[in-house]
């Protein structure tokens, strides 16, 4: 199997902050989200895929391991802690660090100058059933072309 290209798992966590974000937008809090059976899981598994990209993003010296390795940690204490998940925790990432995240990234690629262009136009076109999805994407390839 052909190694999978580091600027698709890149893409993978801008979905997957943008599915969360979308999901989330109208939890008001920690209890709201918890008891929200379909947003809590949905969540859960976009913070996982998250993870489970910036290991991968460690691994090819895209991030840097100390800066970054709390992301996958998190991500490890979501896949094998099940029921003991700290919901106040899951919030404040999902409402607060997420962003963050999302930009730090946007900044790292501008820096790095990586050619994250291709992958978006992959992403769009997978996902053309999804409209809100295939307008944060375009506005993404939009904000890096324009940055070129």
């Amino acid at each position: 199997m052909p190694k999978r290209d580091y600027r698709l798992y890149i893409i993978d966590v801008f979905i997957a902050i943008n599915k969360i974000q979308r999901y989330t937008q109208n939890i008001s809090d920690a209890q709201d989200l918890k008891w929200n059976e379909i947003v809590w899981d949905a969540t859960i598994r976009e913070l996982e895929i998250i993870g489970e990209a910036t290991r991968i993003l460690i691994k090819s010296n895209i991030l840097e391991n100390q800066e970054y390795r709390k992301i996958v940690d998190f991500r490890n204490i979501i896949a094998h802690g099940y029921f003991g998940l700290d919901e106040d925790e899951v919030f404040i990432v999902v409402k607060d660090k997420l962003t963050i995240f999302e930009n730090e990234l946007i900044e790292l690629i501008k820096q790095k100058n990586i050619l994250i262009e291709e992958a978006l136009l992959m992403a769009i076109e997978e996902n053309t059933k999804i409209p809100l999805l295939i307008q944060y994407l375009q506005k993404l390839n939009t904000r890096f072309t324009d940055a070129r």
